[in-house]
């Protein structure tokens, strides 16, 4: 372990070495963020998954610096070519930018301009003009290195082959690229155009035919935007400061006297720029626009794929599905407690009367027979229609809910391999309807069969760094699944690939091992599974749940290392542990924790326990409430501006929310009207699935688009002008006012709608 690194990491997290040092040990013994972060507290210290991730991270980028530390230094090596002063160099670069600064000079590379002047021996020129010495008259300097045999025919041959070479010295220069770098960051300007003849095609960008910001201004979704314009042919795409103020920055730096040598560095200069350094700092520069770009992107679509994976479930009841449909008909299914599928048919409601008093029987019939209590409707095409269907039955007023269900993603499930592998015998419809169902008994259990990009919670999802994406993503699902738990006899093996320690084969294997042997009857018994070792169930067994098991332990949250403590505080109360479990338990509240704390198990363990104790196994998801859109509101020609209406955000980005008011088409809640004070962050204010309700703006039919409200008075500006302002109240600067006003494109050409 690197203790050079420890302190790094220290410095900037701001986390004591000690606590990194056994986080890193752990994490090299194969131990995963989730168990750490539940049972090894006193280890780290109780850092949260936050703190491990970004300790995980900065640990890794560190090693990979280290790793082209290593490369460089070898090729160096091989090429005779490693100094005392470059070794030194390279083991203080701090960044992988800064360390291919200074490799940048002995980089091997293809033949250029400088490579060429130096084979004419213009060297040795170059350097003299470089000293910029008073005696040093350039054109008689030059005058000694005319070679025809070279192809060196002329004075100014000689002189520009020697800026040549004192162009490419420049841009080496650590120091002047990292001004320059500097600058580009700080002053850089993106501006876009579209390209010639492409004005039709490129409607969904119109926003940016003709635009141009500061690069520090642009916001993630804009940036994205731009580039997939770019990307697709629309748009030219040009990212730049001033070539002027660039020039002269370069000059100050390399041009020390003024004399005869001046003109010819000052030519060398404005070569360097505009040949080769501003070329590759604009790479540089839309690259870590992109990175920022990408990680923001990434951040919001994560942040609201866990607001959707820790959505309030419904719980294990007999649910009776409907995907909807018109010209092929609702399919129905019906799936007992565990999500099982026990039937499923077909209505139609829309077709004739006869077929409508057909359906109008089946559905009770359904619900009486197979005990159901709560129904799922899809909210695609037909949803509203179906629900007002079902709400109009007798026999809805006996259901505990009538749910419309966001259906995204179930058709790509529905056609997968894992449904196939699940309902050989069934097809898509049937297997789409399942997913519905079982979506409002169980988001998590479900979603996790689906790829979250196909959830549509995000922006620019397909447009972001994909392997950063997944990483990020795969981090998220792994944190929620754990938090929540896991039955183990009735979990799917995509949902037990998550849980810490374990993954696809291993969740393959508890399945056949489950198939085989019937349901799993204690915690001891899961490390019978094939390939499942000490180590893993050490990692996993916390995790995983088994409701019906003989020890009341095995449903909790206590990890089994923890079970012979808890036998102790039974004992020494006289009771069964079975007695020690309840809220408000008084024999619980009596135990004197410190007496049970150890080397290994301190106060922060002792308190989980005490906590699963009153809820064994407890949901962290908030209680369930069913939610219903206005009856009166079924699509978009009902509506009409300054309507109030009932609405769950179905996703939240930077420039605003979207929401769905029951209409198949989500309206947008521009960041400008989500609330009467200022908002810098949409996700400060809402969430995926939160509930709302809001007020009717705009309505575009043809665009299909809805403008909507979170406001008390829709439209104003907030009435205390110090409330608009970035900066909490000071005064404002033009810039703020200028990037607040470009964050709200008009209505009719918003495109961001279009382009998630």
């Amino acid at each position: 372990m690197n203790e050079q690194h420890i302190v790094t990491i220290a410095t900037e997290l701001k986390i004591a070495p000690q606590k990194i040092i056994a986080t890193l040990k752990l994490m090299e013994e194969g131990a995963t963020i989730p168990f750490i972060s539940r049972y090894r507290k006193e280890v780290t210290g109780n850092l949260d998954e936050v703190q491990l991730a970004d300790i995980r991270q900065r640990h890794d980028q560190l090693e990979a610096l280290d790793s082209r530390k290593d490369a460089i230094i070898k090729s160096l090596n091989e090429r005779e070519l490693l100094t005392d002063e470059l070794r030194v160099a390279i083991a203080g670069a701090e960044t992988l930018t800064s360390l291919e600064d200074i490799y940048l000079p002995y980089r091997p590379k293809r033949r250029t301009r400088a490579t060429i002047a130096k084979e004419k021996g213009l060297e040795p020129l170059a350097k003299i003009i470089l000293e910029q010495s008073n005696e040093t008259i350039p054109e008689t300097a030059a005058a000694e290195y005319i070679n025809t045999e070279k192809k060196v025919n002329t004075i100014e041959e000689a002189l520009a082959g020697a800026r040549d070479i004192i162009a490419e010295t420049i841009n080496e220069d650590k120091d002047v690229r990292q001004i320059i770098r500097d600058f580009f960051a700080k002053n850089s300007v993106i501006k876009s155009k579209v390209q010639k003849g492409k004005e039709d095609a490129g409607e969904k960008f119109k926003d940016y035919f003709e635009w141009s910001e500061s690069i520090s201004d642009a916001p993630s979704h804009r940036a994205l935007a731009m580039f997939r314009g770019e990307k697709v042919g629309i748009l030219s795409l040009y990212i730049r400061p001033s070539d002027d103020e660039a020039i002269q920055l370069i000059i100050r730096k390399v041009i020390t006297s003024s004399n005869k040598t001046t003109e010819q560095m000052e030519l060398a200069v404005k070569d360097c720029y505009s040949r080769l350094l501003s070329t590759s700092m604009e790479v540089e520069t839309r690259m870590h626009l992109r990175e920022r770009a990408d990680d923001e992107a990434i951040k919001v679509f994560v942040k609201n794929i866990k607001e959707l994976l820790m959505e309030s479930a419904l719980g294990q009841k007999a649910v009776l599905a409907i995907d909807p449909g018109f010209r092929t008909g609702s399919k129905v299914v019906c799936l007992d407690k565990q999500g099982k599928l026990l039937f499923n048919n077909v209505i139609y409601i829309s077709k004739s009367p006869r077929e409508l008093a057909e359906a109008v029987e089946v559905i009770p019939n359904l619900v009486k027979h197979f005990k159901i209590e709560a129904i799922a409707i899809g909210n695609g095409t037909g949803g509203r229609e179906t629900e007002k269907f079902v709400r109009s039955l007798p026999i809805a007023k006996e259901l505990e809910a009538i749910v419309m269900v966001n259906e995204s993603g179930a058709s790509i499930y529905s056609a997968s391999k894992e449904a196939r592998e699940e309902f050989p015998d069934q097809d898509v419809t049937v297997r789409g309807a399942v997913s519905i169902g079982r979506r409002l008994m169980d988001p998590l259990a479900e979603l996790v069969k689906i790829d979250p990009k196909s959830i549509g919670v995000g922006q620019y999802q397909h447009d972001v760094d994909q392997n950063k994406l997944k990483s990020s993503l795969d981090v998220s699902v792994m944190s929620c699944v754990n938090n929540v738990g896991v039955e183990i006899n009735t979990a799917s093996k995509q949902l037990l690939s998550y849980v810490s320690g374990l993954g696809p084969s291993l969740a393959l294997n508890i399945v056949n091992y489950r198939n085989e042997n019937g349901p799993f009857k204690s915690r001891k018994e899961i490390k019978k599974v094939s390939k499942l070792g000490e180590k893993t169930f050490e990692q996993c067994a916390g995790f995983l749940r088994i409701i019906s098991a003989e020890n009341p332990l095995d449903s909790s949250g206590v990890h089994p290392e923890s079970y012979s403590i808890v036998q102790q505080m039974a004992k020494d109360k006289g009771v069964e542990i079975k007695d020690l479990i309840g809220e408000n338990n008084e024999i619980t509240k009596s135990i004197d924790l410190k007496q049970y704390v150890t080397d290994q198990i301190g106060l922060p363990t002792l308190n989980d326990i005490i906590k699963e104790l009153a809820k064994p196994g407890r949901d962290p998801r908030k209680k369930f409430e069913a939610f219903a859109y206005e009856e009166t509101v079924q699509k978009m020609e009902d509506l009409t501006p300054g309507m109030k209406l009932p609405g769950i955000v179905t996703n939240v980005t930077n420039f605003g929310a979207f929401v769905d008011i029951g209409v198949h088409q989500d309206g947008l809640v521009h960041i400008s009207e989500i609330a009467d004070h200022y908002v810098s962050n949409p996700a400060d204010i809402l969430k995926v699935h939160q509930k709302v309700e809001v007020t009717v703006m705009e309505i575009d039919q043809k665009r299909k688009r809805i403008s909507l409200s979170l406001k008390k008075n829709p439209g104003e500006r907030p009435s205390s002008a110090s409330k608009n302002k970035p900066n909490g109240g000071q005064q404002s600067s033009k810039r703020d006012n200028k990037s607040r006003a470009s964050n709200k494109p008009a209505f009719n050409s918003n495109p961001f709608a279009d382009l998630l």
